[in-house]
């Protein structure tokens, strides 16, 4: 499945040509004057923070109905996410995740949730390539310095969490690199990014959205974008497989998700909200400055694409050694 820009723009006409395609008994009674509760799984500024919250005020806008944002962070986002599989699945409390979803269930052995039968997939806000940084001071130049420093000592990496994008988008560059490092996990983003422009920790993976500021106003050094293509809201930055990283790229995915038992019209109907709102222009100029770029699928795709994650996530965490 490769989403792209076209097809987004496809999907959201056709949303918007055609608005009562789901309606239902359910989905006409969906939203009440109730405010609609989003978990956010991380501390405020983590990636998919900031785009969680730029697709949340256009879906509220569209639907006319208050979406109230609830930053739960801990353990990798499985405390927030646990909380919202074990809610009500009547369509007023939803998940904002990213793809630190389909990575728990490779790595934590007591998991109190199923992350593939407990959620449906919802609808995807897009893809974020994260960006390796480092400190000024630290004195790499290129990601080639870093990886030759690596492996002659020791070298740590921060990140939000354990299983969390930022974790996974680290590990898989040091896997295709082939260097040890320790891995210092934090509650959230900006902690992890605030250990590495003190030069406490050497470096880490992040989204670009959260990293951005940052990279422009000199506090932190961007050596490469762990993607297979450039971003365009880095487009003078080297790529890691353009540095010669085989498989070391990872653009994670930000979207909505429900408590499985969410009746269906509710879900094909949220399906078509978020779409519409994404194809705002607006939206799309607010979210392509955070580097995202469109995912457009169907609540079907996105459940497929989840448990085909999970299976190649599991292969990924035995080859490093992660597991809790």
């Amino acid at each position: 499945m490769k989403p792209t820009r076209r097809r987004f723009i496809k999907l959201a006409s056709a949303t918007l040509a055609a608005p009562a395609f789901v309606r239902s008994a359910a989905a006409d009674n969906w939203p009440r004057d109730k405010p609609i509760r989003a978990t956010i799984p991380f501390s405020p500024g983590a990636s998919i923070d900031i785009i969680g919250r730029i697709a949340s005020d256009a879906l509220s806008q569209r639907i006319g109905q208050t979406i109230v944002i609830d930053n739960r962070g801990g353990a990798g986002g499985t405390i927030g996410t646990m909380q919202v599989a074990r809610a009500e699945p009547d369509g007023y409390t939803l998940l904002i995740n990213s793809s630190n979803h389909t990575i728990a269930p490779a790595i934590y052995r007591n998991l109190q949730f199923d992350t593939a039968n407990d959620f449906a997939g919802v609808a995807l806000f897009g893809t974020v390539p994260n960006v390796l940084l480092v400190a000024p001071s630290k004195g790499f130049k290129t990601v080639h310095d870093l990886v030759a420093k690596a492996k002659t000592g020791d070298m740590t990496f921060s990140s939000s969490g354990v299983g969390s994008a930022s974790h996974w988008a680290a590990e898989r560059f040091r896997i295709s690199a082939g260097f040890k490092a320790t891995h210092i996990p934090f509650r959230g983003g900006l902690e992890s990014l605030t250990e590495v422009m003190t030069g406490r920790v050497d470096f880490c993976c992040i989204g670009i959205s959260a990293g951005i500021s940052f990279i422009k106003d000199g506090t932190a050094q961007c050596l490469c974008v762990t993607s297979l293509k450039r971003s365009p809201a880095l487009p003078d930055v080297i790529t890691s497989t353009e540095a010669g990283y085989k498989d070391s790229h990872y653009n994670f995915w930000n979207g909505l998700l429900a408590p499985a038992k969410t009746p269906r019209p509710i879900v094909e109907r949220l399906n078509q909200e978020v779409m519409a709102a994404l194809a705002n222009p607006e939206t799309q100029k607010k979210l392509a400055v955070q580097g995202v770029e469109p995912s457009p699928v169907t609540p079907a795709e996105y459940d497929a694409q989840m448990r085909m994650e999970i299976a190649e996530n599991t292969r990924i965490a035995k080859e490093a050694g992660v597991q809790y």
